[in-house]
């Protein structure tokens, strides 16, 4: 039995860099959080678009709200996580401190609900997608499978699910709007922004510039 088990994770592992690997090259056809949505009953809404497609607003307002060292690090930004650990140990609250990686790797092999588990999980993954894909493809791959409202995903389905139109026509008002909303699109709406959103996505928006200014990392190279 021990033997059985031990066999079966080591195929699950071997799958698993395998289709690393494969996502290099070949994009990912569904997801787990896709896969989930579908049982709840939702209709996907999805259509994957090259990154050169993409409004150059988007990747831009993601790295701003989600991940100011994309550039930089490999996978996971330590000095984030001991940021967040130290506000939440001085009684704050505490905040994700999630790389995109690490996000890429929760949307297409994880699950969305906070666990100690999933944490564990994301953090090998991000190094090893890291490892294996260049920064545009990391980029390509999450703002394609991230979730942007109930059954809506990528891009280009939140496009025009929010605002009647393609993701290269992004405004960097819209990229900044639907930045805003990702920690929490099932509240948070990019097309119908409240008070809060409006006001996070002007704050993104002043950052963009600064993060235009080193962000070469996520302009197409293919």
């Amino acid at each position: 039995m021990l033997k059985r088990i031990i066999a079966i994770i080591v195929l699950l592992f071997v799958g698993l860099i395998l289709s690393v690997v494969l996502f290099r090259f070949v994009n990912p056809p569904i997801t787990t959080v896709m896969i989930f949505e579908k049982l709840k009953g939702y209709t996907l809404q999805r259509e994957w678009v090259p990154l050169a497609r993409i409004s150059p607003h988007l990747p831009i307002a993601v790295i701003a709200a989600e991940d100011g060292r994309y550039c930089q690090h490999w996978g996971v930004d330590w000095g984030a996580m001991r940021d967040a650990i130290e506000e939440a140990g001085d009684g704050g609250l505490m905040r994700g401190a999630s790389t995109i990686p690490m996000q890429t790797a929760k949307n297409l092999y994880l699950w969305t609900w906070r666990s100690y588990v999933r944490k564990a999980l994301e953090l090998p993954l991000a190094y090893l997608m890291s490892a294996a894909w260049p920064k545009d493809r990391m980029m390509e791959v999450y703002l394609n499978i991230v979730q942007w409202g109930p059954g809506v995903f990528g891009a280009e389905a939140a496009s025009r699910h929010h605002f009647k139109k393609s993701a290269s026509e992004l405004t960097r008002r819209e990229a900044a709007l639907l930045a805003a909303s990702l920690p929490n699109p099932w509240v948070r709406n990019a097309g119908r922004p409240g008070p809060r959103v409006s006001r996070i996505a002007g704050a993104i928006e002043r950052r963009m510039p600064i993060i235009a200014g080193r962000a070469d990392c996520v302009r197409p190279q293919r």
